[in-house]
């Protein structure tokens, strides 16, 4: 395999399956790492599954990714609404850029419509669940084989 795909997740991510499963779901950040594995292979993309409650961490992902990624799928979690940093981070990576959120942002509070992060991707995915993650790497793909 040779296009690496950064798939970049954000803030309390890592409670996933247990934090707010009436919002978030009942699955795990790993089994969303497993199905996101099997969605690569089959689309012959090298996976860099990453996931940190640190912006700064995060920034330093995305970095790595302008050396070596086709592609950002990147779930900020809440550092979507307040992160300068990634902006700037995600402005830098020339490659395809996907914004994900598991639940649909615009049907929650006020705070959460405003994405810092949205005028340097390609475009959003939000409020499909895990399948939210399933459908990016979909949209990656074609955004890359353009």
């Amino acid at each position: 395999m040779s296009k690496k795909l950064y798939i970049i997740n954000g803030p309390n991510l890592n409670l996933l399956g247990t934090r707010e499963p009436q919002k978030y779901g009942n699955l795990s950040l790993d089994k969303i790492k497993s199905l996101c594995n099997e969605k690569c292979n089959y689309h012959k993309l090298d996976l860099n599954f990453f996931q940190s409650n640190i912006e700064g961490e995060l920034i330093s992902e995305i970095h790595k990714a302008i050396d070596d990624g086709y592609g950002i799928i990147i779930n900020a979690g809440a550092l979507t609404h307040t992160s300068i940093g990634l902006l700037d981070a995600l402005n830098m990576f020339k490659g395809p850029k996907i914004e994900l959120h598991i639940t649909n942002i615009y049907a929650r509070e006020n705070f959460r419509h405003k994405s810092y992060i949205s005028p340097v991707v390609n475009g959003i995915i939000a409020g499909f669940g895990f399948n939210s993650y399933l459908h990016a790497i979909d949209a990656i793909k074609n955004l890359i084989e353009d």
